[in-house]
């Protein structure tokens, strides 16, 4: 495959906007290489590969309506990494069986499939019965590695041998959850082999100054840089006004993470903001946050790369794609992590400098929140390394190793 070949490549992941929009920045990268992209992912996303050159395969399911189903509401009764993974797993389950038929009918038009963590078994089924290449996409480091525990189960290192045991047990449960949809590949005529000649490449849509590479990992666990988003538009009047109104403000928002009481955490994240003496946007997200005062203005969904530039620090929840807009905006965070990788990630803030500390939601009270508001937008230090990693970060070019891996599976 040279840069010249034009092949068609089908993209596919699910989860929340976080674990698509990545894709979108990286389809468009290899839209401009000169290849036909198409993303699957849930139809809800669509919007998110607007004027992108990617295609879109729309899969069912909405998963902020899932977050907010009984099941899902669930998942803030766990106290424990382990206890939260053994809930998204029964929810997963359904969620897999659900998809399959549009993921066959997706990867039966590619040339090689780029599998998203979150469908990496049946991806790689789909590939191995199409007999086509397959590469993995992660957003985190999902490997058995000695240097940390598996991210989904928390930041507490279990020893060299524990962290590697907990990655694999964490690999072993993902693969025990796509058995049946792998399985259910016989109702479309296909039959995985279930036979690998040589291990499959993945490549991480993160930098390697987050999260160093580990020295343990085999030779065909890369890691990429990040992709960033395919964003478009522009902020709205109303948001340009209150920017230019005053001071840079201070954005609060989870994201697509829930909590199980948005008008207590609405409040506490006003007190907050308004002991800490800073001005306030607060984004309703799939939390349903929101502040109704004059200098506290509440939003929708607004592209992290025209906005957190222009803000003194971002409230966040910690999520792999938000942690890499916060990182990439060169500004301090105070992250919020609410389940699964968030505490990994917002650990990985505090050791780079650029977040005075992490905040998890049960913790999250105005007496909390607001000395770390204050340290963040005051103190200096954080900002300078804040602005320093960015510049660094800007050098990258995520979308290159991907280009070379596609090259080199197809020798």
């Amino acid at each position: 495959m040279r840069h010249t070949d034009r092949v068609r490549i089908v993209m596919m992941t699910a989860g929340s906007r976080g674990d698509v929009a990545p894709y979108t920045g990286l389809g468009a990268g290899l839209v401009r290489a000169g290849h036909e992209v198409t993303l699957a992912t849930h139809g809800v996303f669509e919007p998110l590969v607007a004027g992108s050159g990617v295609r879109f395969h729309p899969l069912p399911v909405d998963p902020r309506a899932e977050l907010h189903s009984a099941r899902g509401r669930r998942l803030h009764d766990a106290s424990s990494g382990a206890g939260k993974l053994v809930r998204l797993a029964s929810m997963a389950r359904t969620v897999a069986d659900a998809m399959t038929e549009g993921l066959v009918a997706a990867a039966r038009g590619g040339d090689v499939l780029l599998v998203g963590g979150a469908v990496g078994p049946l991806g790689y089924a789909l590939a191995d019965a199409l007999s086509v290449p397959a590469l993995g996409l992660h957003l985190q480091p999902l490997h058995p590695t000695r240097e940390f525990p598996a991210p989904v189960l928390g930041t507490r290192s279990l020893g060299a041998v524990g962290n590697r045991l907990s990655g694999r047990v964490v690999m072993g449960a993902v693969e025990l959850l796509f058995t049946e949809p792998v399985r259910s590949l016989r109702r479309y005529g296909l039959r995985p082999t279930g036979r690998r000649r040589r291990p499959r490449p993945v490549l991480h849509g993160y930098s390697g100054l987050v999260v160093p590479r580990p020295r343990d990992w085999p030779a065909e666990l890369e890691i990429a840089g990040y992709w960033w988003p395919h964003e478009t538009g522009r902020l709205s009047p109303e948001l340009e006004d209150f920017l230019d109104a005053g001071p840079p403000p201070v954005f609060v928002g989870l994201g697509s993470a829930t909590v199980p009481d948005p008008e207590r955490t609405s409040r506490e994240i006003v007190a907050a903001l308004r002991a800490a003496k800073v001005r306030g946007i607060v984004q309703r997200g799939w939390a349903g946050l929101g502040a109704g005062d004059d200098d506290i203005l509440t939003v929708d969904e607004v592209p992290h790369s025209l906005l957190f530039p222009r803000t003194a620090a971002v409230v966040h929840h910690a999520g792999a794609g938000t942690t890499g807009a916060v990182l990439r905006a060169g500004v301090p965070a105070v992250p919020v992590p609410v389940q699964f990788d968030a505490a990994f990630w917002a650990s990985r803030l505090t050791a780079l400098g650029t977040a005075p500390g992490a905040i998890p939601l049960p913790r999250l009270t105005a007496g909390t929140l607001a000395p770390a508001l204050r340290r963040a937008t005051r103190d200096g230090v954080h900002g300078e390394r804040a602005r320093a990693l960015a510049g660094r970060l800007a050098a990258e070019d995520g979308v290159a190793p991907v280009l070379a891996a596609l090259e080199r599976s197809a020798r």
